[in-house]
């Protein structure tokens, strides 16, 4: 894929999921603005029911304290009655029916001076109602009739007290506000009214006259902007008031939280499933464009080296056809020597690449035996020593390990120590030095190879194992290799249950350390 094109989807797949975040993050915003207005109006409406109950029982209380003293009184001479009265006649029946509704209005003034106000006398209008039915029936003959009464009292309450209102709130106004109403009845109410509304939520409030705090407040009681809500208490016919009702809600935000909770974590979870499988999909995007190149990195070493080889056995064999090679021996042997070398670089290639194939597989069938270490290290270092006699290096082993016997299997375990020695070489741009060293660490001998050439940085040092990785240098064939290697190296010691992990520093050379365990 075009890597502009790459890039551009990329960027729309990031920039798709930003907004899907976006709008997902407005959304519980949102929901939460929302539902914080719809608690705000809830609770305004239970302030002003609240308000009104108290304001209603206050009155009610004004009004049974006058309502049972007028009926221990006299009724007044100034009275008035108004009455409508009508009848209905049933010819069937021979019966007439009288009904009469009447409304009795009795004026009281009463003397207020056990009320401690400064009011001379109280007015109070006691409203009854009254209704009869009388039924007349006549005789069949004519003769006679007989009559029926039925009679009702009633006192119009509500009538009286709308009455009354203007009196009461004379009277009222006049008394300290913890006489008026107490905490208890305030919490009561409150409480009452917030279960009709399904809130459960902490809360505190205060009586305040003018601004100012009464003695009627809870214990805990703070105003604060965003969670206290003000109602006028006690508001008189010109719609004034000296206190107010102050309520604050500790608990607000959580009430609202738990509104939404459910959505919003639900909503979280799929946006956090969508991200994860993105930065997954997009991880393995990217691998498999590192891999692709890693292979065609690879098999461009490859070409390089299997052609190199094939071009020296050419030349070779077509020196060999010179009659006077023919002829000389030293030459023959020569040249056959140098066939001999190119094919077996070939066949290790080869080889490197198989191992990593049936490693893969599993069909790498790895017989163990009781080896000794050192052994496997000096075989190994023989492989390569007439490569580093020629470039005039040299490798020194220290081994300080008295045990060294260890459960794996020789060939390969060979194999792994030469790659090791073979990098070391490969990796040193002067003459290559070598140190390799053992020591025993409780039940493990450890195994340490030091050159002093190239190093690598600490990016480069988590990925040398990985198959097909190389360092790019700036020329992909300046190091020959085709990242095999390395990723053979720890395929073999995790099967032996080993442990590898290099230290390095950017020009100051590279330690490869294997860790093994002993056997007795």
């Amino acid at each position: 894929m075009n890597k502009k094109l790459f890039a551009l989807l990329i960027a729309l797949m990031s920039l798709s999921l930003l907004g899907i975040i976006f709008v997902q993050g407005y959304w519980i915003s949102n929901s939460y603005k929302t539902k914080e207005d719809q608690l705000s109006i809830n609770i305004r409406q239970i302030l002003v029911s609240v308000a009104k109950k108290i304001q209603i029982r206050e009155a009610e209380d004004y009004y049974n304290v006058y309502s049972r003293l007028i009926d221990s009184l006299d009724t007044p001479t100034n009275a008035s009655l108004s009455e409508l009265v009508y009848s209905f006649r049933n010819n069937d029946d021979n019966e007439t029916v009288i009904f009469s509704d009447g409304i009795l209005a009795e004026d009281y003034k009463l003397s207020s001076n056990f009320q401690d106000v400064e009011l001379d006398s109280i007015q109070f209008k006691k409203i009854t109602n009254r209704q009869t039915s009388t039924k007349i029936n006549d005789g069949v003959d004519g003769s006679g009739s007989t009559k029926t009464i039925n009679e009702s009292f009633s006192r119009l309450k509500d009538y009286e007290l709308s009455q009354f209102e203007r009196q009461y709130k004379i009277l009222s106004a006049k008394q300290p506000i913890h006489r008026r109403v107490s905490k208890e009845e305030i919490s009561e109410y409150l409480t009452h009214a917030l279960n009709e509304y399904n809130l459960n939520s902490n809360f505190e409030f205060a009586v305040y006259s003018k601004g100012l705090a009464t003695k009627v407040r809870s214990s805990k009681f703070k105003p604060n902007p965003k969670t206290t809500y003000e109602v006028p208490l006690f508001v008189n016919e010109e719609a004034n008031t000296t206190y107010d009702l102050l309520v604050s809600f500790p608990g607000k935000g959580k009430v609202v939280l738990n509104e939404i909770l459910g959505m919003a974590v639900l909503s979280l979870v799929f946006t956090g499933v969508i991200v994860l499988t993105f930065a997954n999909a997009l991880s393995q995007i990217f691998k498999q464009r590192q891999i692709s190149q890693i292979k065609s990195d690879f098999i461009n070493n490859m070409t390089h080296e299997f052609k190199t080889p094939i071009a020296t056995i050419n030349l070779a064999l077509d020196a060999l056809k010179n009659p006077k090679v023919k002829d000389n021996k030293e030459f023959l042997e020569r040249y056959l020597k140098m066939i001999k070398d190119e094919n077996r670089r070939m066949h290790a290639q080869v080889e490197n690449v198989l191992r990593i194939s049936k490693l893969e597989k599993n069909e790498l069938d790895l017989q163990k035996e009781r080896i000794k270490l050192h052994n496997v290290v000096e075989d190994a270092i023989s492989h390569i020593s007439l490569i580093v006699e020629d470039r005039n290096g040299y490798v020194k082993t220290h081994f300080g390990a008295l045990k060294s016997s260890i459960l794996g299997n020789e060939s390969h375990l060979t194999n792994v120590i030469v790659n090791l020695l073979d990098n070391a070489i490969k990796y040193s741009e002067d003459e290559p030095k070598i140190d390799v060293f053992t020591e025993n660490v409780k039940n493990s001998i450890v195994l340490k190879i030091r050159d002093q050439g190239m190093g690598m940085t600490k990016s480069v040092q988590k990925k040398i194992f990985e198959k097909f990785y190389r360092e790019h240098t700036g020329d992909v064939h300046n190091v020959k290799g085709h990242g095999l290697g390395l990723a053979y190296v720890k395929r073999i010691l995790d099967d032996h249950d080993a442990e590898i992990y290099v230290e390095s520093e950017k020009g100051k050379g590279s330690t490869f350390t294997l860790k093994l365990h002993l056997i007795s």
